[in-house]
């Protein structure tokens, strides 16, 4: 077997610290330990994806116990313990191996661990009462440290330059998927991974939305703003074979997705000038954005942003339009990014959960019309205790090519 040597492992310091920070809260809620088995959490607490259970306990050193490829585990994660293992009935006997020491109570990632893989823990784990630690997860890996603020700026970066290949390519007469797949390439050629990770159950994302005028408009099951027609009931998001007209808003709503970090961004570009009442509402979106940049400070509450946002967009005339239509309509504005698209702190309504310095939030305002598209902007964000700081800054007006 062939050793793979990785170029790109996660520091062990960033490891460390992303253990110990959550090792004080499970030591905080009277939980033992956790077993990680979600891709994303994976790689956030151990640097690889490998198939693997991480064993994360309260106080001690973590355990990674592989299935496959062991190998390339031990040379992309700094974990220094990892050990193979073929059946989930190994695990107790490994961890005892390990110097650990079974648990009275065990977390889990119960908001995406499957029914099965969960059951067959309560069979494993008989002795043990079995947890929740998703919103312990999530909390810790909204407050990114400087190595991964490092890494979503990279990714800003990309999405920047992105949007400047966009211009230059768009013609008449092009279908919206033609379009996307140029774009689409051309990310790859820029080093975008291909995977854009998403936790809620169901929901799936190919690079983002492209859509030109109505189609634009459409709806889809995404928890999203904007929908698109795609390619075909299987996948009912996105663009699809409508053909590129001047004169009608065309959305580029993308994520870079690099290194394993995501950028959020959408532009919207025109063949020609865009009628006078579109351009209007495309301003009205960038002075909400402009108002949020301003007031999201450490402290603030996620739901006061969205509210803040709807009474602004109320003022401007576009209540009926803002972020959807009728009971199509989604209740945010924004939500955070980091390894995944939908992390927290999402500005929402209700949402009371408080921005802290160091999280990392896509703000989107848009406004949907019925049968003429979207307009809109949307940038990637760090919160600063100024208030956000801009990650993705190419031109925010109407592109008109």
């Amino acid at each position: 077997m062939t050793t793979v040597t990785s170029t790109d492992t996660t520091p062990e310091s960033e490891i460390l610290h992303r253990i110990e920070a959550i090792q004080g809260l499970l030591t905080a809620n009277e939980i033992d330990g956790a077993m990680i088995v979600q891709n994303s959490d994976l790689f956030y607490f151990s640097g690889t994806i490998q198939q693997s259970q991480l064993y994360i306990p309260a106080s001690g050193d973590p355990l990674l116990m592989v299935r496959k490829s062991v190998e390339r585990a031990r040379s992309e994660s700094t974990i220094q313990n990892i050990v193979s293992f073929s059946s989930p009935r190994q695990v107790p006997a490994l961890m005892k191996s390990a110097g650990l020491m079974i648990p009275k109570t065990l977390g889990m990632e119960l908001d995406v661990a499957p029914a099965q893989m969960y059951l067959n823990f309560q069979s494993v784990f008989d002795q043990s009462h079995i947890c929740d630690v998703s919103d312990i997860i999530r909390r810790v890996r909204a407050v990114k440290s400087d190595y991964e603020i490092h890494r979503i700026r990279n990714a800003a970066e990309k999405s920047d330059q992105l949007a400047e290949y966009v211009r230059g390519i768009i013609e008449a007469g092009m279908t919206e998927i033609e379009l996307a797949g140029q774009v689409e390439a051309y990310a790859r050629k820029l080093g975008h991974q291909g995977i854009v990770r998403m936790r809620l159950w169901g929901s799936e994302l190919f690079y983002g939305h492209l859509m030109c005028g109505a189609s634009g408009a459409v709806p889809s099951y995404l928890a999203s703003p904007t929908g698109g027609i795609g390619v075909g009931p299987a996948v009912a998001q996105g663009p699809g074979f409508g053909r590129i007209k001047a004169h009608e808003p065309i959305l580029v709503d993308y994520v870079f997705a690099y290194q394993g970090y995501l950028s959020d961004h959408t532009r919207i570009y025109s063949i020609g000038e865009l009628p006078d009442d579109l351009v209007q509402a495309h301003g009205a979106m960038l002075s909400i954005q402009d108002a949020i940049i301003r007031e999201a400070k450490p402290g603030t509450a996620a739901g006061s942003i969205y509210e803040m946002a709807v009474e602004l967009a109320g003022e401007a005339g576009y209540s009926a339009h803002f972020m959807g239509t009728g009971d199509q309509r989604i209740r945010f504005v924004g939500h955070g990014v980091g390894l995944e698209l939908d992390e927290y702190p999402f500005l929402a309504a209700g949402q009371k959960m408080q921005l802290k310095e160091g999280m990392v939030i896509a703000l989107e305002p848009k406004l949907i019309f019925p049968q003429r598209g979207v307009v809109g902007i949307e940038n990637t964000h760090l919160v600063t205790p100024d208030g956000l700081q801009q990650l993705t800054v190419f031109d925010q007006n109407i592109i008109v090519v």
